[in-house]
């Protein structure tokens, strides 16, 4: 699987100054564009798009210092429609404009290529099952949140806090399948889960209809769900078990990511006391 995934890199890096298309990536990989994205980020720590384009303005700093073409054939050569466009995304990582750093010769920041390798990981084994489920719906109410790795969201807190009590309970009744009670899904996440990106995020039940008018109701087709377990202390348990689910699990088992909402049931701990979680995460066979 890791030759795969290098010789995929290694398309990337042929094709720097040319379009890059992450479905024959997928093909080289031996897996679906969605499973291609979602596992890039959670091994490499940042979205494919953003590897891409560091990997770009690293190469193009190389020409820029160079000297040997001008700065509008650099900016062009990887794809910058024009100089101001390629100016102003210079400056993002290097913190230098390019032909400040021509007259300067100015230091640069490298993204280095990724490769991926064989570690001796894994010594602790994880809880799962894998579960077919009919079509359902996800019911109750929905908020735009930003995306946070580490700690508490404070947009999903803000959200759940904003829900009365007598809501709540109205909203718990609905539920009449498993996972029973409360739970959280996520949807509608961007390429790459890069922090501080948004998702739909439903505090609400999982029920086989649709819910009263006044609720938000997200239609979930039939599928296969890879279900987690996880106990510790909050959130940091949860984050933990995700990432562990895409750099070790699917590299281990012979499922991947497909497109779909993420769904999590806790024991709604405070932050930093012992909880458990139940998450879903939807799959098919690689």
């Amino acid at each position: 699987m890791l030759e795969r995934w290098n010789r995929a890199l290694e398309q990337v890096e042929d094709r720097l100054d040319r379009q890059v298309d992450v479905a024959e990536l997928a093909r080289i990989a031996a897996t679906s564009e969605h499973h291609c994205r979602r596992v890039f980020s959670a091994l490499a720590g940042m979205p494919f798009s953003e590897y891409l384009r560091r990997r770009r303005l690293t190469v193009a700093g190389a020409g820029v210092l160079a000297g040997q073409r001008t700065l509008l054939d650099v900016a062009v050569r990887y794809d910058y429609g024009s100089g101001e466009a390629f100016a102003r995304a210079f400056r993002s990582p290097h913190g230098v404009g390019p032909g400040e750093a021509r007259r300067t010769g100015a230091a640069l920041r490298s993204q280095q290529r990724i490769s991926f390798r064989l570690t001796v990981e894994g010594s602790n084994d994880m809880r799962y099952r894998i579960v077919h489920r009919e079509a359902f719906h996800v019911v109750g109410k929905k908020a735009r949140v930003p995306l946070v790795h580490e700690g508490l969201n404070p947009g999903i807190v803000e959200h759940v806090r904003g829900i009365g009590a007598d809501e709540l309970r109205r909203i718990t009744e609905l539920s009449d399948q498993e996972p029973a009670g409360i739970i959280a899904a996520t949807d509608g996440l961007a390429e790459g889960r890069a922090e501080g990106s948004e998702l739909d995020h439903y505090h609400g039940v999982v029920r086989g209809s649709a819910g009263p008018a006044d609720l938000d109701s997200l239609a979930v087709p039939a599928g296969t769900w890879a279900v987690f377990e996880a106990s510790g202390e909050f959130p940091h348990a949860l984050q933990h078990l995700w990432r562990d689910v895409f750099t070790q699990w699917f590299p281990s088992n012979p499922y991947r990511s497909r497109p779909g909402p993420e769904i999590l049931r806790t024991s709604a701990p405070a932050e930093g006391a012992h909880g458990e979680a139940e998450l879903w995460v939807p799959v098919e066979p690689a």
